[in-house]
């Protein structure tokens, strides 16, 4: 059972977790370099709960016990280390900024092959149908991932003319008070998530509106919210999230949405063409 079982299992069990499994879980996935090398006392210590949780918790995973656990984490932690070395995430005392370019563009070339790796090209093509049926398409992104919103909101709505950005400082209530079944949804979050972004996910579920979901884990609190998740990676050695990959998945849907439809989409374009001419909008 590798790393990714690992995880992917706790997300898939995330509704039968204990909430002492819980934090054991959650602080896994915030200290994937430093856990796999921790006694099951010292993770006991560090989250707060028995040594007994923590002997439970790897056994509820599947394993023989927390040494079974903690030797699989080892493993692909040494495997990452192998892969770190390769892609320069490590660079020492050195902090020149030419290295510092080098590092975090081989971290998001990381984060957009693993990204990749992720997704599951047939959810992505019944996402791309549903948001072409869509009556009304919402975007739900706020703080820094409103960058990702904002990009993927205008071009949906510049080629169907139905898609809206719910801002921040928007009053929510207002902008979802008629949604249906028939309207799609997309809400995007990463660490550390909004409490904003998480809220309206589960009530635009409770109106049956139809949910996708794009985030940076199987363990994020709107992964219960989403019809279809998109599992991005962001991680770079930095405070900030890289967004390369949740960005090149918004191209994609973009994309994809124009091809499938490229007729409609044509047309729409020659207009809005006519209309930048008339108002002299581009540099020529």
């Amino acid at each position: 059972m590798s790393e990714v079982d690992v995880y992917k299992r706790i997300g898939e069990n995330r509704h039968k977790l204990s909430k002492s499994h819980k934090k054991i879980a959650n602080y896994l996935v915030e200290h994937r370099e430093s856990v796999p090398f921790l006694t099951a006392a010292k993770l006991a210590t560090l989250t707060g709960v028995g040594e007994a949780t923590v002997i439970r918790f790897a056994v509820f995973l599947g394993y023989k016990g927390y040494p079974d656990l903690q030797r699989h984490l080892q493993e692909a932690m040494q495997k990452k280390l192998t892969s770190a070395e390769v892609l320069a995430r490590t660079i020492g005392d050195n902090e020149e900024p030419k290295y510092v370019l080098n590092e975090v563009m081989t971290d998001d070339v990381h984060n957009l092959k693993a990204t990749m790796q992720d997704i599951d090209p047939e959810t992505f093509e019944t996402v791309i149908n549903e948001l072409i049926q869509a009556r009304r398409i919402y975007i739900v992104a706020y703080r820094s991932t409103a960058s990702i919103g904002s990009f993927l909101a205008f071009y949906l709505d510049l080629v169907l003319q139905n898609t809206e950005l719910i801002r921040e400082a928007d009053g929510v209530s207002e902008h979802l008070l008629d949604i249906t079944s028939e309207d799609v949804v997309i809400g995007l979050g990463f660490s550390r998530y909004t409490k904003r972004t998480v809220e309206v996910m589960k009530y635009v579920q409770s109106r049956e509106a139809k949910t996708v979901v794009i985030t940076d884990h199987v363990l994020s609190p709107l992964i219960p919210y989403g019809d279809h998740r998109f599992i991005t990676a962001t991680e770079i050695n930095s405070f900030i999230d890289s967004y390369a990959a949740p960005m090149s998945l918004a191209n994609a849907i973009i994309t994809a949405l124009t091809r499938s439809e490229h007729k409609k989409i044509e047309a729409r374009l020659q207009e809005l063409e006519e209309l930048w001419q008339t108002f002299d909008v581009f540099w020529d």
